[in-house]
């Protein structure tokens, strides 16, 4: 791992960096060189993730900010995950990238928040409630996943939310082949997992274990990200209806998609044109049978199912939400940019049962 290049993780201690931990302790040319945590600064990071324990991850601890220095000044390549909170990521990785540019550091950072998902930064502050700190830095940014970004990327990427990433991966292929009307409804389900370490009154797992209610209808910010990346593949963005789901379960998405065929189709048709759109990605299969989240957990791959009935087609899609819908598709992205094999540190078998 000489050659390796050193990865920085800012804020360190939350589920996402834990799975980014998890998987870059078996990537072949990046290291963990520093996890960034305020409030967690000097502790041993497996304190945190006990779980990491063995994996060459002990004796590293959790470094302020004010520790990057000489990493972000080497001169050298720098990876850099922000799976900071939406608001606070920006600044961070635009006072970051300053001072790599000044050292002559080349510095490619990949967004886990959401402050770098939208091109334009009157969006974001339409979405979430604030303008955007580092408008400046936007258009360095390849946003979608990465399947569906063609062509050069870079210097830096933005992984899109856990839900688009599900309801993106199903529903692309239809707008792209223009076989469907220029509206989706989105019903998804996720893990507790998804609502993050700290406990709140409606997502504590305990809360959620042996029940399902759905949360903000129509009315969830990911529904606008979904819009933003579907549009590119319709040549306009979509109608999208979006009614997220709080699952008992700990780690997972299950998506759901109802779309309007242009004209009446046959299941097997559809198959055959997703199989083909999707034959060079090498984390997402599809199927005729819905899939199960158990085929994926633990993993970066995505299973889609298709089924059409005259004009209507339902697809379904699983991932596991800190994987693929999050800290594996952040690896993902970080080796397009880096120039390595994209499934570099991502072919871990799942854990099939739960």
């Amino acid at each position: 791992m000489t050659d390796a290049v050193p990865v920085v993780v800012l804020g360190g201690t939350g589920y996402v960096s834990g799975e980014l931990l998890r998987l870059l302790a078996g990537h072949p040319s990046l290291r963990v060189a520093a996890v960034v945590s305020t409030s967690h600064a000097g502790a041993p990071v497996t304190a945190s993730f006990p779980h990491l324990a063995g994996c060459g991850l002990d004796g590293l601890v959790f470094s302020e900010p004010s520790a990057l220095a000489h990493l972000v000044r080497s001169g050298g390549r720098l990876a850099v995950f922000a799976a900071t909170p939406h608001g606070a990521t920006a600044p961070l990785v635009d006072g970051l990238l300053g001072e790599a540019e000044a050292a002559g550091t080349e510095a490619h950072v990949v967004d886990l928040s959401a402050d770098f998902r939208f091109s334009d930064p009157t969006r974001f502050a339409a979405v979430y409630g604030s303008p955007h700190a580092a408008p400046h830095r936007l258009a360095a940014f390849s946003r979608g996943v990465p399947e569906h970004v063609t062509g050069p990327v870079g210097p830096h990427a933005a992984q899109p939310g856990c839900f688009v990433t599900a309801a993106v991966l199903a529903a692309y292929p239809a707008f792209a082949l223009g076989i469907v009307e220029p509206d989706v409804f989105v019903s998804g389900v996720t893990g507790s997992s998804g609502s993050g370490r700290t406990p709140a009154a409606n997502t504590h797992h305990p809360e959620r274990r042996s029940t399902l209610y759905a949360y903000a209808p129509l009315n969830h910010r990911h529904e606008a990200e979904m819009r933003s990346l579907l549009g590119v593949a319709a040549g306009g963005e979509p109608d999208v209806a979006f009614v997220p789901h709080s699952g008992p379960f700990v780690r997972g998405i299950h998506a759901t998609l109802r779309l309007s065929l242009t004209a009446p189709r046959q299941t097997d048709e559809i198959l055959a044109a997703y199989q083909v759109f999707y034959s060079g990605a090498r984390f997402v299969d599809v199927a005729a049978a819905p899939p199960k989240l158990t085929d994926v957990v633990g993993t970066n791959r995505a299973r889609i199912g298709v089924t059409a009935r005259g004009r209507v087609l339902v697809v379904t899609c699983v991932i596991d939400n800190l994987v693929k819908g999050s800290a594996g598709g952040g690896i993902q992205w970080m080796n397009r940019l880096l120039g390595l094999p994209e499934a570099a540190g991502l072919t871990q078998p799942g854990l099939g049962y739960l």
